[in-house]
């Protein structure tokens, strides 16, 4: 495996470093840049990958460079990498919101527009952390086969992947994906409440609903049948969970859900731009 350096050390390159560690990388290919030493200084001292708090060492050091700074601070990081250093050879994975690849290869090429670097965008989700994520991966025209399956090789080290045939589905990935572990947990949180009010302890509704939750997505994962008929399968006319799929109908929520999405979409590109 080419040695892998990451600029950042927030949950998500904590989570990919992880991944990479149990699926037998060596930890000395691996180096985190940070600012701040105490997050670098954990990972290092619990995975054995090298840390450092220099952006440019980093990035000196490795073949594949994963950009997991702020979207606000991503072009900075770049420009300064570009000026210290040579990318040539150098792939780039950015885990970026709102950043596009070619505002990163302007930001790594010195605005030269000839030898642009390799760049692959990717939108992960926060389940990656326990290795359940699910990512959305969009690959410049610099890129080679080979990076493709680098880039692969890191992220199915936190979950599965799909690729992408226009950077545009990016802001798709992040409403079906991206951003969606949160309707789940609000949705979650209003039947803990429910619960609550039903009389069950904060313990009880919590497990209740939690474990619901699990069941519910391991059937879906298990079986090859459609989301449609496993809730139908569930949904006896004229009992109990049909009374409350109609309610959920009457209240509107796949409107609701369709909103919420395109909400996210929008706020995506606005942020893009």
């Amino acid at each position: 495996m080419n040695k892998i350096a990451f600029i950042g050390a927030g949950n998500m390159a904590r989570a990919i470093i992880i991944g990479l560690v149990n699926s037998g990388v060596a930890p000395q290919n691996i180096m985190v840049a940070n600012p701040s030493p105490s997050k670098r200084l954990n990972l290092a001292q619990e995975f054995g990958v090298l840390q450092t708090d220099d952006n440019n060492k980093a990035s000196e050091f490795a073949e594949v460079v994963v950009l997991c700074v702020k979207p606000h601070l991503i072009t900075e990081v770049c420009r300064q990498i570009s000026q210290a250093i040579s990318i040539s050879g150098k792939l780039f994975i950015s885990v970026a919101a709102g950043t596009t690849v070619a505002q990163i290869q302007v930001a790594l090429s010195k605005n030269n527009k000839v030898n642009l670097p390799p760049v692959v965008r990717v939108m992960p989700n926060t389940p990656a952390q326990l290795g359940l994520g699910m990512s959305g991966l969009f690959a410049s025209n610099e890129v080679s086969v080979e990076h493709k399956a680098i880039a692969e090789k890191l992220m199915t080290a936190v979950g599965k992947i799909i690729w992408l045939a226009t950077e545009d589905k990016i802001n798709d990935i992040i409403a079906v994906a991206g951003s969606a572990p949160a309707y789940f947990f609000l949705f979650m949180e209003a039947m803990e409440k429910q619960a609550q009010h039903l009389g069950f302890s904060s313990q009880e509704s919590r497990m209740l609903v939690q474990q619901t939750a699990l069941g519910a997505a391991q059937m879906v994962a298990h079986s090859d049948e459609a989301i449609s008929t496993l809730r139908a399968n569930v949904t006896s006319k004229g009992g109990t969970t049909h009374a409350a799929i109609e309610q959920f109908k009457q209240d509107g929520m796949e409107d609701m859900v369709k909103n919420a999405m395109n909400a996210a979409i929008a706020r995506a590109e606005e942020m893009a731009k």
